[in-house]
């Protein structure tokens, strides 16, 4: 029997050091894979060129992109960061989510990380709670509309400096055989609003403070803001279906040159321009009182933002990946090759699109007023107002029922 125990202490032995090297090989031979969750489906090329290079860079690390839409990114990104499996490095959009996924725990501490160092400290704020850099906003972009240079040429069209001048420009456009503008019904109320209320309510907080009681969906500026937005549907300065429309088909009527202006942001530039590569676009911002009374020229936010989960088991791994972005060489290959501005310094804009969107950047703009709601009910309560107006709903009516799911959700 004895003869037999070396032999089988051998084979056991064996089978356990194969054992052992089939489970590092079903983990990648080695090798770490991150998932990088985020809502840019139209920069995943160029992110794929830039993964490719930090892999050859980080050979022993994979990422793999985790892309889900935009209007759904706000819904499903908390389920999937949950089990730490999804999402190691991951974005959140500033303002309620930013405060939901704070509140919840999922963000790493930055601050002391030296890629830190390589950020415009002005415009990463809104990644920072309770004195911690808890994520990083890489882009600059403008909540406000595009728009087709070459029709506004063709028709002797200049961005308008007041509302009367904005509504002149829309029936211009509309007897020419053009819609106006594009107004994608699942997006655009959560952007076109900012630049549509900066001046009726210049206050920077008018929307934070519908969370404490001390402004509402009743006061004058924001039925007024309602009541401007169903004036232009109800001129038809909208496509038809406005509530039906999906940001894919309001974009494709911009590339297609059916329609002259999107109602959403620079972020959609490089997705039109996909379509059609030729087409030239600038952005400008609907003025809604006279020319004098105007405080703010535009829309400006620091979004997409980077992170860390917290329950995230290669947080070193993501760490590097996170480093890579911010390089400024790294960055401005992403900027140009996605038409987006950056918050990274010393970032070279080489891109004809980005370049003459640059000068926004010296403009008086405001930072976008729904991302200062903290409150997911309170800013789905004004951006359901104005889909109430494009549905046929009265501004008062639809103001007093949007202030009652507010009034639910005030802070005592």
């Amino acid at each position: 029997m004895k003869k037999w125990l070396l032999p089988l202490a051998l084979i056991f032995g064996i089978i356990s050091i194969l054992s052992g090297c089939s489970s590092k090989q079903s983990s990648g031979n080695g090798t770490t894979t991150i998932s990088f969750l985020h809502w840019r489906g139209e920069d995943a090329e160029v992110l794929n060129t830039l993964i490719n290079k930090f892999e050859k860079e980080n050979p022993t690390i994979k990422v793999k992109m985790d892309i889900v839409p935009s209007d759904q990114y706000l819904t499903l990104a908390q389920t999937k960061l949950r089990d730490g499996k999804t999402g190691d490095i991951f974005t959140s959009f500033p303002g309620a989510q930013f405060e939901q996924l704070s509140k919840a725990g999922y963000f790493t501490d930055l601050s002391n990380d030296d890629f830190v160092k390589n950020y415009n400290e002005n415009l990463i704020t809104n990644g920072q709670k309770d004195g911690k850099q808890q994520a990083i906003p890489y882009q600059l972009v403008f909540n406000q509309p595009i728009y087709n240079t070459a029709i506004f040429k063709k028709l002797g069209i200049e961005p308008p400096k007041d509302w009367e001048g904005f509504l002149q420009v829309c029936e211009t456009l509309k007897k020419n055989g053009y819609i106006p503008i594009a107004f994608p019904g699942d997006g655009a109320p959560a952007q076109f609003l900012n630049s549509m209320v900066m001046n009726n309510e210049p206050n920077e907080d008018a929307l934070k403070n519908l969370q404490v009681g001390k402004t509402k969906l009743t006061d004058e500026w924001w039925v007024k803001t309602l009541s401007q937005i169903k004036e232009l549907n109800d001129k038809g300065y909208f496509q038809n279906d406005v509530l039906g429309t999906k940001t894919d088909g309001a974009v494709a009527l911009v590339a297609q040159e059916k329609a002259a202006m999107l109602a959403t942001g620079s972020f959609a530039i490089s997705s039109v321009q996909k379509q059609n590569p030729k087409i030239e676009l600038d952005t400008l911002a609907p003025i809604t009182v006279s020319a004098d009374q105007a405080k703010y020229e535009g829309i400006h936010t620091s979004t997409f933002l980077l992170a860390i989960n917290q329950k995230s088991e290669k947080k070193e791994a993501a760490k590097k990946f996170l480093a890579f972005l911010s390089q400024p060489d790294v960055a401005s290959e992403y900027a140009n090759g996605t038409s987006q501005h950056v918050t990274v310094k010393d970032v070279q804009y080489d891109s004809p699109s980005l370049q003459k969107l640059e000068p926004w950047i010296s403009k008086k703009t405001l930072f976008q007023p729904r991302y200062t709601i903290t409150n997911t009910n309170v800013e789905k309560a004004v951006t359901g107002s104005i889909q109430e107006v494009l549905g046929g709903t009265n501004a008062k009516e639809a103001a007093q029922k949007a202030q009652d799911i507010v009034k639910q959700n005030v802070s005592k």
